[in-house]
């Protein structure tokens, strides 16, 4: 009996990583996740190893499940996870591409998952006791799925939301 390739469970079946035709064993939970999308619940903390697995198919789809994840944790593991740039290019054209909502910086420049932005403004961030200086840089930046208007990033080490109005794309 093989293992899940993500969980480590038992019991798995075949499931083809697009769209190459690479096959990885998974668990019906992990299956189901990458077929209708994850929710943030324990079982998804297997993703802190998996993202570093020696297999791409299984790093690809790591990196699917944790950019589908609203939470907080899946974005700090995106920040600091490396994918080669062929197997981040694998990963990103299995990405659906319905009416997705676009991020546009001031300048209209459209933004995706990543990208380096530059604070146009000084922003007071709010909770934190800080200003965010103008031209501070903010890498890595992820989009928030429901708001075209709003991205996070880290700045002086704290995650924080800001407006597209105010960044520049780097």
């Amino acid at each position: 009996m093989t293992q899940c390739a993500l969980c480590k469970a038992e019991d798995t079946q075949p499931v083809t990583v697009g769209p190459k035709d690479d096959e990885v064993a998974l668990c019906a939970i992990c299956a189901a996740g990458v077929s209708e999308g994850p929710t943030d619940a324990p079982h998804w903390q297997c993703l802190n190893e998996a993202i570093w697995s020696t297999e791409p198919a299984v790093q690809v789809l790591a990196w699917r499940l944790l950019t589908a994840l609203d939470a907080a944790w899946a974005n700090d593991l995106l920040d600091i996870a490396y994918l080669e740039p062929e197997v981040l290019e694998w990963a990103q054209a299995g990405q659906p591409t319905g009416d997705a909502v676009v991020h546009r910086d001031c300048n209209g420049t459209v933004l995706q998952n990543g990208d380096s932005v530059t604070l146009i403004k000084a922003l007071p961030v709010k909770g934190a006791g800080f200003t965010a200086k103008q031209g501070t840089a903010v890498r890595k930046i992820s989009l928030e799925p429901d708001n075209a208007e709003h991205i996070s990033g880290r700045v002086e080490g704290q995650r924080i939301v800001i407006l597209t109005k105010f960044v520049k794309k780097s």
